[in-house]
């Protein structure tokens, strides 16, 4: 229990110099923002000095992130992961890590351009595509937006949209989170 406890208290200390060093910042400036001393964040940072769950609860709102997230135990000791292809018409997708609200998905798009607001969709959330081969077009509220194999496209998913292939056929390669699972395309003609 004390080497768990070790291991931790050390991994939270990485994690807050990490985050700072990731943010640009210098001990003097994230010690301004979360009312340190820079010499106590310095001991803080170098294990020289306990955290109290008030500077534990300061330091997290100051680097953007929760307090869960801060202490939460390493658990990327098995990094592999072997997701299964899940497959339908035009469609293979595949669980993007271990929470499988987030999926992988490789599509191959047919249908027609859209061509207009009656093909549009919302929903919350947010979506990513990238073009594999041929070009998408992506009409996004009032704008008609093509997307060449080789460039990517990220939205919000509450603008209405619709994406179809140009002409002929389209491969993109999509991120779904739990909001946005499904892409909304038209219906094959």
């Amino acid at each position: 229990m004390a080497q768990e406890f070790s291991e931790l208290d050390a991994l939270v200390r990485k994690r807050i110099r990490g985050l700072r060093l990731a943010m640009g910042w210098s001990l003097d400036e994230l010690a301004a923002r979360c009312y340190l001393s820079p010499s106590t964040l310095s001991r803080i940072e170098t294990g020289a000095r306990r955290i109290s769950l008030d500077q534990l609860a300061s330091l997290a709102r100051a680097l953007d992130t929760s307090l869960d997230q801060l202490v939460q135990a390493g658990t990327d000791e098995d990094v592999i992961l072997r997701p299964r292809p899940d497959s339908g018409p035009g469609v293979t997708s595949w669980a993007l890590g271990r929470d499988p609200a987030v999926t992988v998905a490789r599509m191959r798009i047919t249908r027609p351009a859209p061509t207009g607001p009656a093909d549009l969709k919302a929903h919350p959330g947010r979506e990513w595509f990238t073009v594999l081969s041929g070009t998408i077009v992506l009409l996004l509220g009032d704008r008609r937006i093509l997307v060449d194999a080789g460039q990517a496209a990220e939205f919000h998913t509450m603008t209405p949209h619709a994406i179809g292939a140009q002409s002929g056929a389209a491969e993109i390669l999509g991120i779904f989170d739990r909001d946005a699972q499904r892409t909304h395309l038209r219906p094959e003609s």
